[in-house]
């Protein structure tokens, strides 16, 4: 019996890291990858693309590049500060710093579902460096016709102070770390 657990246990583990749960909002098929960590662009310290439409059922994937990068949603008002509700709880996505790599591009990547169309403001939470600080974050489904855009935002978050969303480095929240079927 205790052979039999451990064996389910274990298949439970490895079907978690590569099957996400299924949402109750259709798959549309449409895959956005943006990648953490440009090497050209702006001394590596840029996600690219950095500006994403997506439909509601479209699926964001995080590749990581290295410099040991991550994505955390914020909001316009406070860049470099993860979204939070009115008691103050982090309530937005998250993938934690579990993407440590010194070449090319990570194993693994984070993904979730597009939800809705409203704006998602997201950053680098990497303080050795200031990524936040250094122009290092982007949106998906910006409103184009407000003035709330990506360069007014990364103008902010230059002042700004980077807020870390957990204690523990490798939490994630909102999306799931899958492997990296797109290396090849």
């Amino acid at each position: 019996m205790v052979a039999f657990t451990s064996i389910i246990a274990t298949s439970a583990a490895i079907f978690g890291l590569t099957y996400a749960a299924p949402s109750s909002i259709p798959f549309t098929g449409v895959t956005h990858r943006i990648y953490a960590g440009s090497t050209t662009a702006n001394k590596g310290l840029h996600y690219e693309p950095e500006n994403v439409v997506a439909n509601i059922g479209d699926l964001i994937e995080f590749h990581f590049l290295p410099k040991n990068h991550t994505i955390v949603q914020s909001s316009f008002d406070k860049p470099c500060e993860p979204l939070r509700d009115s008691s103050g709880t982090v309530t937005g996505k998250f993938a934690g710093f579990n993407f440590k790599t010194d070449v090319g591009e990570s194993n693994q990547v984070f993904t979730f579902q597009v939800e809705n169309t409203d704006p998602f403001w997201y950053y680098c939470a990497q303080t050795v460096g200031n990524h936040c600080q250094s122009g290092m974050s982007g949106v998906i489904n910006q409103n184009f016709s407000s003035d709330k855009t990506l360069t007014a935002y990364k103008e902010k978050a230059k002042t700004a102070v980077t807020v870390q969303p957990s204690a523990d480095i490798l939490a994630s929240q909102g999306g799931s770390i899958t492997w990296n079927t797109f290396m090849g």
